[in-house]
């Protein structure tokens, strides 16, 4: 009978699916009993376990929301006879961990959260998966995990947060953080800035600009991984609630259907998602995120192929760091499905991906009209710029590659001498006593994966320099990364890093640096010979994490070119989770 039909319980052959292991026979009387624990009947049990996980938490408002749209999504898994079960995993939320050590567990907890999915999973045998997320890392994790289990899943966003309202305008944290640079420049009072403060984040949900989170949730629609249309309502909305149920009911007709993670996020569906990256002047960290996903399917798809798609897209959305909008005006003109249909009618999207619906791109957007009486998402013929808001560029200062936002910038070149930091507590200390001259090139090093470790976002110096109003006059390089909320002529994940003995830990003060966003180039003004005498005479560095999880870390991780993976991923594979 359809799932979708009411009536008698549907009965389901569990001969292949991974809960069969502990629900089944008369061996698994004892883990039968534990689920009798928790109040589950004989029919409960005999349906497939549905794991619905989520970031929940009281860290920030990106999770705070998560809770209550899981309870909606286990009523979708029940209403198509499933048996939910619900977990939670942790979540680090840069607005918190942003501007001191706490950064370096951010990146880290992508991976740990795709970790701690996949065994819980593993562990309990789990048939299906819903994930909902909310701060930035936490989306790519949880795909991650969906993809390296390969069972059916469906990814749910937690929602953005409201824009707050500050002297007329809308504002987002990412005011907040360069007011911190206007108040130390003497250009706004500490009454304003606390004035900022107590209204720049007024409700739940993740931050409320083109910054990574709403990226990601964007990302998830384009690859096929959420339902169309569940990206976009901020948090508050009750409206997230009928999509969480929605995501559930959905899971349960891909469990009927055996359509896996695998079978959509495909070389294809991973173009389309750096597509809407590259429209959307999203973060410079989906380059990071795309190459991780696409790892735990096997494919390959680094740095390079992620900057090549964003140098072929139009700019289309105008949404901030760099535009005027936020996320709940995308949402209120229709959201990433109008984004998404001005891609497709401009000839940018595989149509024929097929998706968490079960049905195809083109199919999901057929009735979709795109609005001509806004502007906050432009027609491809009538872009903001012709070339995407991410680019990538690669030279002797970046052989493994690096990433900048174009989106907003006035000029795409930039020449000056460098003024070099080892790490970024003293390039911020420099920026706020106005310890540089305009017309350099800040470096900014040993901030990557490994050396870092952790490879840390630097939007708490890059809001400094804008809110001292240098923002442009100044260049800043760095191993690590920005925020998605970062502006300004700013280049992150430069590889190889420093820690490993690459060209931008061989940088000294006045070195001359050119970087050209228009040509895809990043140069320093020295001669092979020159560099490979700096090299002889370069020592690695001791980083001040000797133990624990971050050590861990960069024991294992990998260069940002691929991702900064932390397995061999499904080309090693010599079984999947959701056939055992």
């Amino acid at each position: 009978m359809p799932l979708d039909q009411p009536g008698d319980r549907k009965t389901w052959d569990k001969s292949k699916l991974p809960s069969r292991h502990v629900t089944v026979g008369p061996d698994r009387a004892p883990h039968r009993s534990y689920l009798y624990a928790m109040g589950l009947n004989d029919e409960d049990i005999a349906q497939p376990l549905v794991g619905v996980a989520t970031c929940w938490n009281e860290a920030a408002p990106c999770n705070i929301s998560l809770a209550r749209q899981a309870q909606a999504v286990k009523l979708g898994v029940k209403d198509q006879y499933g048996t939910p079960r619900e977990f939670t995993t942790i979540t680090v939320t840069d607005g918190i961990a942003m501007g001191h050590q706490g950064m370096k567990s951010s990146l880290v907890s992508r991976d740990a959260i795709a970790d701690t999915v996949e065994l819980t999973m593993r562990g309990h045998c789990y048939d299906a998966l819903v994930g909902l997320a909310g701060c930035d890392k936490s989306l790519p994790g949880m795909m991650m995990a969906m993809v390296r289990l390969n069972v059916p899943a469906v990814f749910m966003y937690g929602g953005s947060i409201l824009p707050g309202r500050h002297k007329g305008k809308d504002v987002t944290v990412q005011d907040v953080f360069e007011a911190v640079g206007a108040h130390a420049g003497g250009r706004m009072s500490e009454s304003e800035l606390k004035a900022l403060e107590c209204v720049a984040c007024p409700s739940a949900g993740s931050c409320g600009g083109q910054y990574t989170a709403n990226t990601m949730a964007c990302v998830s629609e384009a690859m096929g991984l959420a339902l169309t249309g569940s990206a976009g309502a901020p948090a508050p909305y009750e409206s997230r609630d009928q999509y969480a149920k929605a995501s559930g009911q959905a899971v349960m007709r891909l469990l009927e259907q055996n359509l896996r993670p695998r079978d959509i996020v495909t070389l294809p569906a991973l173009e389309n998602a750096a597509r809407v990256v590259a429209a959307s002047g999203g973060s410079t960290n989906a380059a990071l995120h795309l190459p991780a996903i696409a790892h735990e399917a096997g494919i390959d798809f680094d740095i390079h192929a992620v900057a090549k798609i964003f140098r072929e897209t139009p700019y289309i959305a105008d949404l901030k760091p760099a535009g005027r909008y936020v996320a709940k005006d995308m949402h209120e003109v229709g959201g990433v499905p109008i984004l998404m249909k001005a891609l497709l009618d401009g000839g940018y999207l595989h149509g024929d991906c097929i998706t968490v619906t079960g049905r195809t791109i083109a199919e999901n957007l057929a009735d979709v009209v795109f609005p001509t009486d806004q502007d906050v998402i432009l027609p491809t013929s009538a872009p903001l710029s012709p070339t995407g808001g991410v680019v990538g560029l690669r030279g002797n200062l970046a052989p493994e590659g690096a990433i900048v936002k174009v989106a907003g910038l006035a000029t795409l070149q930039f020449r000056g001498p460098a003024r070099v930091f080892d790490c970024e507590e003293d390039a911020f200390a420099a920026v706020q006593a106005r310890h540089y001259n305009e017309g350099e090139v800040l470096v900014i090093r040993y901030e990557g994966p490994r050396g870092g470790p952790g490879m840390r976002e630097m939007l708490a110096t890059t809001a400094a320099l804008y809110g001292q109003g240098t923002g442009g006059k100044v260049a800043l390089i760095t191993d690590g990364r920005f925020s998605g909320a970062t502006r300004g002529f700013c280049v992150g994940h430069v590889g190889p890093e420093a820690a490993v003995g690459g060209p931008i830990g061989l940088l000294r003060d006045g070195d001359i640096i050119t970087l050209d966003a228009d040509a895809g180039t990043m140069e320093v003004e020295l001669s092979d010979e020159e560099l490979a005498e700096r090299r002889r005479n370069w020592a690695p560095r001791e980083h001040d994490f000797q133990s624990g999880a971050l050590w861990k870390y960069a024991q294992i991780v990998g260069s940002a070119e691929k991702g900064a993976i932390t397995h061999p991923g499904a080309q090693a594979e010599t079984h999947v989770y959701a056939d055992i």
